[in-house]
């Protein structure tokens, strides 16, 4: 049996690909610093340790590790985003280079949000506008730090992770849950682009990128027509059978984010990301419709 090794596995997208790649017989192991089932894996994500001895003889090693940025853009925050995701990039290339018969591939995060806000331009991994604030600035290290390590034997891939649609985790709650309380109208002006996966083709993308040994390099994993945020709350209501939904302007989002500690950016940033790379190499999407991905979700 094969062994896939998940870096920072023991969050939602982690228990999605744990999920998916157990029920296909692979053997898989979460390294996280706080170990509780017997496939965990003790390690704090920057320094090497007993951990090194599980990647050796592995098939895949995914790296989802890095601090949340649902929370205020303070200095100790951003310190914590940077260093999470850098320190445990470069562990991990230093881990992997260090065995005698390395993993065959390794896929590290990165984000959809390294593009900028965009209404019309679609952004592919080859022509997508890169910007430059605090998201896209972490990203661009990420994407860099990952790319300066030299993995002779190991094949590297890139994903650039739209909003993942889960049932039991990620984006798809807090929505859920604001639909439920009547407060699920559109945030902002409505028209800004909502970039989305479903849970399931998530994992199906990952597959598909790991069986596919000639693909390396950056993928945005996104449906191939992203939907809006006005169009995203409508839908939600529908299927929730809520008939009304408060609107949040700007003002009352930015108030509202300063309470939860959290940032507007992560409602009003318009992401118009498509899966160019995906597209090409013919992978079939189950879920395309943002209607069908959440009342799958909902109903399931």
């Amino acid at each position: 049996m094969k062994t896939i090794i998940i870096a920072g596995g023991s969050g939602f997208l982690g228990n999605v690909l744990e999920k998916h790649f157990t029920h296909r017989n692979y053997i898989v192991k979460i390294l996280t610093r706080t170990p509780k089932r017997e496939n965990d894996i003790l390690w704090n994500a920057k320094s090497l340790g007993k951990w090194t001895n599980e990647i050796e003889g592995s098939e895949v090693i995914i790296n989802l590790t890095g601090r949340s940025v649902d929370c205020r853009y303070t200095e100790e925050n951003k310190k914590l985003i940077y260093d999470s995701r850098i320190d445990a990039t470069q562990v991990l290339g230093l881990a992997i280079n260090l065995c005698e018969n390395p993993p065959k591939t390794w896929i590290n995060s990165s984000t959809a949000t390294i593009y900028k806000h965009s209404l019309n331009k679609e952004m592919t991994e080859e022509n997508g506008d890169i910007g430059n604030d605090f998201s896209m600035n972490i990203a661009k290290s990420w994407e860099t730090t990952f790319n300066s390590i030299v993995t002779p034997k190991t094949r590297k891939i890139i994903l650039r992770t739209s909003i993942v649609f889960g049932k039991n985790g990620g984006a798809f709650i807090p929505l859920k849950n604001l639909v439920k309380f009547g407060l699920g109208g559109k945030q902002g002006s409505g028209q800004q682009k909502v970039s989305w996966i479903h849970e399931v083709d998530f994992s199906r993308a990952v597959e598909f990128l790991i069986d596919n040994k000639k693909l390396d390099g950056v993928f945005n994993l996104s449906v191939p027509s992203p939907t809006d945020n006005s169009t995203l709350m409508k839908t939600l209501r529908s299927i929730l059978k809520i008939p009304f939904g408060i609107a949040h302007s700007i003002a009352l989002l930015k108030i509202g984010a300063k309470i939860i500690g959290t940032e507007t950016e992560l409602v009003l940033k318009s992401r118009n990301v498509v899966p160019y790379r995906l597209l090409q190499n013919n992978f079939k999407f189950t879920f395309t419709n943002i209607e069908t991905a959440l009342r799958d979700l909902v109903t399931t």
